[in-house]
C-alpha cells in the first residue's frame, strides 16, 4: 500500500493538474490560445488523459500552434487508450472525415460507440447519423430517432435538432417544437446559426419563429 506521503504527493499532483486544466480552459475562452496550449501541455506531462485530449484539440484546430490533425490523432489515441471518452469521440471524427488519418467509417463507428458507452451524448448523435445514412446497412430511421432522442436527453443540441428534423419530416411538427426549443437552450453560436438558417424561412410560423430566435441568440 502507498505510504501517507505518497498519497499526499499524488493528491497534490492531481490538484495541480486540475488547476492547469482550468487555467488552460480559461485562456482558451479568452482567445489566448498559445497560453492555453502551454497549460494543457503542462497538465499532459503528468499523463492526464483529459490534458492529452486538449493538446490534441489544439493541434487539430491550430489553437496556439500550426494545425496538424495527424499529430492531433496521436494525442487522441494516447488519451483514448486511457479511457477518455472525448478523445475517442475526437479521433472518431477524424476517421469519419478522413482528416489527418485515413477515412475509416468502421473505426469511427467503433470509437463513437465506445465514447457513447462512457456517457458522451454527442457520440450518440453521431451513431444516429450512421443509422440514418445507412453507412453499414440499410438506413434505419427508427434506430436513428432513438439515438437522437438519447443524445438530446443527454444534453446534446445536435441530437435535439436531428430528432426535431425527423419529426418534422414525419409530419409531426407539434412534437418537434419542444426538441428544437431544447436545442436552442443548450446550443452555441455556430449551432444557432445553423438551426436558424434551417428554420427561419420555414412555412410553418412556429418553426420560423424558433429559427429567428436562434439567429437572434447567435447575433447577441
Amino acid at each position: 500500500m502507498p505510504s501517507d506521503e505518497a498519497r499526499r504527493r499524488a493528491d497534490r499532483t492531481e490538484k495541480t493538474v486540475e488547476v492547469q486544466l482550468a487555467l488552460g480552459q480559461t485562456a482558451l475562452d479568452r482567445g489566448e490560445a498559445a497560453a492555453a496550449l502551454e497549460w494543457f501541455r503542462a497538465a499532459a506531462r503528468g499523463g492526464d488523459a483529459r490534458a492529452l485530449n486538449m493538446v490534441g484539440r489544439c493541434l487539430e484546430h491550430g489553437w496556439g500552434v500550426a494545425a496538424s490533425p495527424a499529430q492531433a490523432a496521436d494525442w487522441y489515441r494516447r488519451a483514448a487508450a486511457m479511457g477518455d471518452a472525448w478523445a475517442m469521440f475526437n479521433l472518431g471524427d477524424l476517421h469519419m472525415r478522413g482528416v489527418g488519418v485515413p477515412r475509416d467509417d468502421a473505426a469511427a463507428f467503433d470509437l463513437y460507440t465506445e465514447s457513447a458507452r462512457r456517457g458522451n451524448a454527442k457520440a450518440l448523435n453521431m451513431l444516429g447519423l450512421f443509422q440514418e445514412d445507412g453507412r453499414f446497412a440499410a438506413p434505419d430511421p427508427a434506430a436513428a430517432r432513438a439515438l437522437y432522442q438519447a443524445a438530446a436527453e443527454g444534453g446534446d443540441c445536435w441530437g435535439a435538432f436531428n430528432l426535431g428534423r425527423l419529426l418534422v419530416d414525419a409530419g409531426d411538427t407539434t412534437a418537434a417544437l419542444p426538441w428544437f426549443a431544447r436545442a436552442i437552450a443548450v446550443g452555441f453560436p455556430d449551432f444557432w446559426r445553423t438551426l436558424g438558417a434551417a428554420l427561419a424561412g420555414h412555412a410553418d410560423p412556429r418553426l420560423a419563429a424558433l429559427g429567428r430566435q436562434a439567429l437572434e441568440r447567435a447575433e447577441a
